[in-house]
């Protein structure tokens, strides 16, 4: 490994989007087919996508976090719930060394923090292998860009073509939707209306436990169209179907 690089996170978002479990579930159902073999979990915060993610499938999992307090906040939770295969390192991705070494690589509301997301993705193209994966979920629509955004260190949001600009040369798309349609018009409300920099607990519950599950509903009938999240799942081509 390279030399760790330690920052502090602004957000104060993160306890409170633990409690959304509907949600968490609807994302492993979509993504849970490409998490396998050994899997980097970029921006692992508290754990709740860890909790929510790994089940157990994945031969190995690290989590990579850059802020040394929610590092050891992490390493402390899951300590208690798997075994020695789950790990945690304090850095960026640079921290490892630029071999293929991860099956699957997930940025979980984490790109959009980072100012530099097309570099950010080049240098962990370089570190999955042949037949791997790079999943990304994302804040979707710059429309919708709020004080909430701009509260939790957002650099952006992004729409599917800004997004799949950023697929690294030669892989393959595997899926890019919008997910979340009805919170479309909770985060327009926050951004015509209320302009709040950080939802209720009541707020959260409201849309987890009621919007979520009509969302689910109508992202399948409106085929990804619309959503207030952007999802992209990239494949690096197998290594015997490369040219040179």
């Amino acid at each position: 490994m390279g030399e760790a690089t330690e920052t502090v996170y602004v957000g104060k978002e993160l306890d409170l989007f633990a409690l959304a479990e509907n949600w968490k579930n609807y994302v492993k159902e979509e993504i849970g087919s490409y998490i396998a073999g050994e899997v980097l979990e970029v921006g692992a915060g508290i754990g709740a996508t860890t909790m929510a993610l790994h089940d157990g499938r994945a031969r190995r999992w690290v989590c990579l976090e850059p802020d040394l307090a929610l590092g050891t906040r992490l390493r402390a939770r899951l300590r208690q719930t798997f075994d020695a295969s789950t790990s945690v390192v304090v850095g960026t991705i640079r921290t490892f060394a630029k071999i293929p070494r991860f099956d699957c690589i997930l940025y979980i509301d984490v790109l959009e923090h980072i100012d530099n997301d097309r570099g950010q993705i080049e240098d962990a193209a370089g570190l999955v292998r042949s037949g791997g994966h790079i999943v990304v979920l994302a804040p979707a629509h710059p429309w919708l860009f709020s004080e909430f955004d701009k509260s939790i260190g957002h650099v952006r949001r992004y729409r599917k073509s800004s997004l799949r600009a950023l697929m690294p040369h030669g892989w393959v798309e595997k899926k890019l939707s919008y997910l979340d349609s009805v919170g479309v018009l909770l985060s327009l409300a926050n951004v015509l209306a209320l302009r709040q920099a950080m939802p209720t607990p009541s707020q959260i519950a409201f849309w987890d436990r009621l919007c979520i599950p009509l969302s689910r509903r109508l992202d399948r009938l409106a085929g990804g169209t619309i959503g207030k999240s952007v999802l992209a799942v990239w494949g690096k081509r197998p290594t015997s179907a490369c040219t040179a």
